[in-house]
């Protein structure tokens, strides 16, 4: 039986570190720029320029403790008086263009602008001319979005002057699409259209808030910078963009397969390059690739820990004997997850009731962790499971934390309420009546690639459902509520 060779085992077992995401924020002092930076990458404290939004130079790097995926630039904008900003933005742009190392390159460009009232002015001088320069191809490929902040104050004020004899018999929920419908049209003239005039047509832009209710003004955002980067960059730039957000589940899952795609997923069933190594090792790089992706705000590094893997492994293997659900019921899965989430929540809410993940009695590490690989219908099924698995407990995982400090109570209570949950059989359904249709030569040339996705994308739960289910969702309580691996073994 031959060996791996040195170049598949570099492949097999590189650790997955893109660069960080690097972005630059303009605007003014008030704006909102420091509140939409901690929402959108999930901090808690404010970290432009020191608190004091536009004092730092544009170059310095400002990098968050609980998320070193992103590095932030902050400019002041372009405001009455401070002309020369628009030519230190230009030699920032111009210079990080020309660095050939892409965690040097900049990404992406937030300009970003507090919606004005009715007849107030959008845009000074200086950023006239800096949407020439972008629109004119001076300023490179680096995409510029326009960031319209505090758009929930322009609802509300909207709300507050509506005519009430036009609103009578209307429901609360259709008063809200018509002042919606409204802002809209408001938006057009004093923002949207003054954009066009000096940007062109196509300027991206997005009308946001980080309030409460407003939190898909914040994933379409995200989506649409991600979008710009993929398309202006490179898709290696636009899964950095996807990794270094914490609002949008989507793109994680996105970015996940794209990792998958490129680094091995294909290969699981139609190469050598894991062939003799030990499954427990081909396992360890499918899952730190994976958590990586999902960047939790995880210090003590839960995610990555021998009792996390296990507790994985030992899933597939429970799924493994017992019986499965039939994968082609209609359910819908929203409103399943949250149905069993919130009462595993609520069950457990307090710190008196440790949480037992409910794993088969007896269960021990799986002998086949530790077996050679080879290509074999066993085996390729549980590396697509647990591929699958993995993921959708993230998910799970991501709806519990809302970007808080990981605790192993939280991830024991991910996994108890996707096991309780009908998608984790389903999952296994799936991926064992595809198995059983080919042979092993069908799958080293077919889709084993495209099932995992499928699956993956199936049971994927959108950003505006995941907004609605967290409100419904109890909190998990504070790291000071955690509590030992120890209590889900048996």
């Amino acid at each position: 039986m031959s060996s791996v060779s040195q170049d598949d085992r570099k492949v097999l077992f590189s650790r997955f570190t893109p660069p960080r995401f690097r972005i630059l924020v303009i605007g003014k002092t008030g704006v909102g720029k420091s509140s939409l930076i901690n929402h959108i990458f999930g901090v808690e404290k404010t970290i432009a320029s020191h608190d004091k939004p536009g004092d730092a130079s544009i170059d310095h790097e400002f990098i968050s403790p609980q998320n070193d995926k992103f590095v932030l630039h902050d400019s002041k904008g372009f405001e009455p008086g401070e002309e020369n900003n628009l030519e230190i933005v230009r030699d920032f742009i111009d210079r990080r263009r020309n660095m050939s190392a892409p965690e040097h390159q900049l990404h992406a460009i937030w300009l970003c602008f507090e919606i004005p009232r009715a007849g107030g002015r959008l845009l000074e001088t200086g950023t006239e001319e800096f949407l020439r320069l972008k629109s004119s191809g001076t300023l490179g490929n680096v995409p510029v979005i326009v960031v319209l902040t505090k758009y929930d104050m322009l609802i509300d004020r909207i709300e507050r002057n509506l005519d009430e004899t036009s609103l009578n018999g209307m429901s609360d929920e259709a008063v809200k699409e018509f002042a919606k419908n409204k802002a809209e049209t408001e938006l057009q003239d004093i923002c949207i259209g003054p954009l066009k005039k000096f940007a062109g047509r196509d300027i991206p832009h997005a009308e946001i808030s980080t309030e409460e209710d407003y939190q898909k003004t914040l994933t379409r955002l995200i989506q649409i910078t991600e979008s710009c980067v993929g398309h202006h960059s490179t898709p290696e730039a636009a899964v950095m963009t996807s990794i270094a957000q914490r609002v949008h589940p989507g793109l994680k899952i996105k970015a996940s397969i794209e990792v998958g795609k490129r680094r091995y997923w294909k290969a699981l069933a139609s190469s050598t390059t894991f062939k003799n190594c030990k499954t427990w090792d081909c396992l360890y790089v499918l899952h730190t690739d994976i958590v990586n992706v999902w960047n939790f705000y995880d210090p003590h590094r839960y995610l990555h820990s021998q009792e996390f893997r296990e507790m994985i492994v030992k899933m597939v293997d429970k799924l493994e004997v017992e019986p499965t659900a039939n994968p082609t019921k209609t359910i819908t899965i929203g409103l399943s997850m949250v149905g069993t989430i919130a009462g595993i929540v609520s069950a457990l809410a307090g710190p008196a009731a440790p949480i037992v993940v409910p794993i088969a009695a007896g269960a021990v590490l799986a002998v086949w962790v530790h077996d050679v690989y080879q290509i074999s219908h066993a085996v390729l099924q549980r590396f697509m499971s647990y591929i699958a698995h993995l993921t959708l407990v993230l998910q799970t995982l991501y709806l519990l934390s809302e970007s808080q400090e990981l605790t192993r109570r939280a991830i024991k209570l991910a996994v108890t309420s996707y096991l309780a949950s009908p998608m984790s059989g389903e999952v296994h359904a799936r991926i064992q009546e595809y198995d059983t249709q080919l042979t092993v030569l069908e799958r080293a040339d077919r889709d084993t690639l495209d099932k995992i996705v499928e699956v993956i994308q199936f049971y994927s739960i959108n950003a505006e459902d995941i907004s609605r289910l967290r409100a419904e969702i109890p909190p998990v309580g504070s790291s000071s509520l955690d509590e030992p691996w120890e209590n889900e073994k048996s």
